[in-house]
């Protein structure tokens, strides 16, 4: 019997994380295991932290991450990461963007953008994989790839095919983008 793995998606408004949940839950449906996908808070509009939880195994009983029980975290921005640390669990992963995007404290003058936070997660045990993902994501052809980019590189930490992971995307993206983001999966992946 496989146990529960859990990934939490988050990012902010407009990053494209429900592709990217959707792209995960969609391979892990092919691969036979029982899936459930819940965005859990945040605003949809451009700006507001967005979290989405995708849980899969044997059986999954519940769509909802507790603090300490994410196996992964995918964050699309440095702060959001930090934000939801405390639901990573001893010995989780990240895999992040290393984009910083102004929270409305930091563009009203309230606050300033914390910095040093990967080497402050890292400080504290937690496993960062870092990644300049919009850099990647422009190369491959459009800055809105991030989350294609994303899926790239957490895809290294899972036993799917590049095949598999391939057939997924030309089932989750519009025709248009296919070839970007197949481009971009790859720079994500590191194998290109």
């Amino acid at each position: 019997m496989m146990k529960t793995q859990n990934i939490m998606i988050v990012g902010v408004g407009g990053q494209g994380s429900l592709l990217a949940s959707k792209l995960l839950g969609h391979i892990l449906l092919q691969a036979g295991y029982d899936v459930k996908v819940s965005e859990v808070h945040g605003m949809s509009q451009r700006g507001g932290s967005v979290v989405t939880y995708v849980c899969y195994g044997d059986r999954v009983y519940s769509p909802i991450i507790d603090k300490g029980c994410a196996d992964y975290i995918v964050s699309f921005e440095e702060l959001e990461t930090a934000r939801y640390l405390e639901y990573l669990k001893p010995g989780g992963r990240i895999v992040t963007n290393t984009q910083q995007i102004d929270p409305m404290p930091v563009i009203t003058g309230a606050m300033t953008y914390p910095q040093g936070l990967i080497e402050k997660m890292r400080e504290m045990g937690a496993l960062v994989d870092a990644v300049d993902c919009l850099s990647l994501a422009e190369e491959a052809g459009s800055a809105k790839a991030v989350n294609i980019v994303l899926m790239g590189r957490l895809s290294r930490y899972f036993d799917f095919s590049l095949e598999t992971w391939q057939t997924a995307i030309g089932e989750c993206v519009p025709a248009k983008f296919l070839e970007m983001s197949q481009k971009a999966f790859l720079l994500g992946r590191g194998e290109q």
